[in-house]
């Protein structure tokens, strides 16, 4: 059998309120410019976690070209939505903060100062060195906006380059660490503190003493579409006075938050195998043929040891420039090599004004 390939952070799904306005802010203010994915249809595979019952929806995934993971938008249709009823803070349990790459975090802060835009800290720096700073969407999702030079394509009209990793809530980081170093590949731990930590202080709970660990991946980044999906990170933070509430307690997925992260990866069957070993199996599993929208492939479900959702997505076909119905086959290239191909991604730019 082969053996299993993490490419990288394929996407964060963001549930939200309404698809056209989410997908032109994340456009405006993070670059999210390029169409992979926009579908309307019923979610029928996510039944353990939508009341048992297929749910309408609409979504699309959209990347920024500079390079880093897309965001995979998620609008509920037919339904009320359920929302937080308090703020997120640091303790609670699922994911918390997305990150996002900027080449320039001097000019990306003053930008989105002199916009209005929802900035909850300074510019500070983090445990390992790199600078950031916290900022809310239009719905009050948190983003780490976070110091990174990789480069995909180096479009220099664009503040910020795409997903950098997240900040994920545990109740045990001892006990979700094997989880997220092995079965995801963030081998290496970069930082591992139990304090108060100055660079979260300006956080819902980031005043109260946390455990905080760090974790980055020791292998270079591999895979088809690895080079667009670039490099990331992983960070989770335990509250060391006991668990703050389950993200998704009581909500459907696909209620506004961060409904899920997604992992591009290689034989699924290896994954499979080595999921269930540890105790983690494959829950809404579609098989190894599954449409949405314009792009296909097998798309299966981890719950972590909090039940903080985890996709793998094994692509086997992607639109580069559908206009030109150029479409990229994935199932047959190298596991291994980045393709050169994705390059031409950058002519899948949608207008803002076609967001609609």
């Amino acid at each position: 059998m082969k053996s299993k390939i993490i490419c990288g952070i394929q996407q964060v799904g963001i549930g939200v309120d309404d698809f056209v306005k989410a997908w032109q802010w994340y456009y405006d203010n993070f670059g999210f410019q390029i169409k992979i994915v926009d579908d309307e249809g019923v979610a029928e595979r996510m039944l353990p976690y939508t009341g048992g019952k297929p749910q309408p929806r609409r979504s699309g995934i959209a990347v920024n070209i500079r390079g880093g993971g897309g965001f995979e938008i998620w609008q509920p249709k037919g339904r009320e939505l359920n929302h937080l009823k308090e703020p997120v803070k640091l303790g609670d349990l699922g994911i918390l903060i997305a990150k996002v790459k900027t080449p320039d975090i001097e000019v990306a802060y003053n930008t989105f100062v002199n916009k209005g835009l929802d900035i909850i800290s300074k510019i500070n720096t983090s445990p390992t060195g790199q600078r950031q700073f916290f900022m809310k969407d239009l719905y009050g999702n948190l983003f780490q906006i976070e110091q990174d030079n990789y480069v995909f394509v180096d479009d220099k009209t664009l503040l910020t380059g795409g997903a950098n990793g997240a900040v994920i809530g545990v109740s045990d980081i001892d006990r979700s660490l094997p989880f997220y170093t092995k079965l995801l590949g963030y081998d290496k731990v970069a930082f591992d503190q139990t304090g108060i930590f100055e660079d979260l202080e300006a956080l819902e709970g980031g005043k109260n003493t946390l455990r905080r660990v760090i974790l980055e991946r020791s292998k270079p980044i591999e895979g088809p579409v690895s080079n667009l999906l670039g490099t990331s990170h992983l960070e989770l933070i335990q509250s060391v006075n006991g668990p703050g509430k389950k993200l998704y307690e009581g909500r459907y997925w696909g209620d506004p938050g961060f409904i899920h992260l997604c992992f591009d990866v290689r034989n699924m069957n290896a994954i499979k195998g080595e999921a269930e070993a540890m105790g983690h199996p494959f829950v809404c599993d579609s098989g190894a043929d599954f449409g949405m929208g314009d792009a296909n492939g097998h798309f299966t479900y981890v719950e972590d040891p909090d039940g903080t959702l985890i996709e793998f997505v094994e692509t086997f076909k992607i639109p580069i420039v559908k206009k030109f119905g150029l479409y990229l086959n994935l199932a047959r290239k190298d596991d291994h090599k980045p393709l050169g191909i994705m390059k031409l991604l950058r002519f899948a730019k949608v207008k803002r004004e076609n967001i609609i």
